[in-house]
């Protein structure tokens, strides 16, 4: 049996539902879909797309600290988009944010996401 552990921290938004933020099981960390949301106010930080999705990433770095470890050690992400429009606007912050070599990774735009936000992304990380 697989030995899990359920990884959570206040730098990152607490779970609007029945998820955790993230569930370690060996070395591999999945990451439960982040929103813009500002962890101090559990509301969507303003300022349209880009602004979310610099939340969205910082957000993710801070789950996989707790984790042990960083948006490095990400192997795979998917992307939500409510216009895939932001597809370039998305892969010139994912360029800032990441570093080579990349994870894999799925883009699909969606009809809404929850609270009205703009991007949400869920990834895996190996320790």
């Amino acid at each position: 049996m697989v030995n899990k552990a359920i990884i959570h921290t206040t730098a990152a938004p607490a779970a609007i539902g029945t998820y955790s933020q993230a569930v370690k099981a060996g070395d591999v960390v999945y990451l439960s879909g982040q929103i813009g949301l500002d962890p101090a106010t559990g509301e969507l930080v303003e300022g349209g797309f880009e602004a979310q999705a610099r939340r969205v990433l910082a957000n993710l770095a801070a789950v996989c600290e707790a984790a042990g470890g960083s948006l490095r050690d990400l192997v795979k992400l998917t992307v939500y988009l409510t216009d895939l429009d932001q597809f370039e606007a998305l892969n010139r912050l994912l360029a800032e944010s990441l570093a080579p070599p990349f994870p894999a990774r799925a883009v699909v735009e969606v009809r809404r996401l929850p609270r009205g936000a703009l991007v949400e992304i869920d990834g895996v990380m190996v320790l």
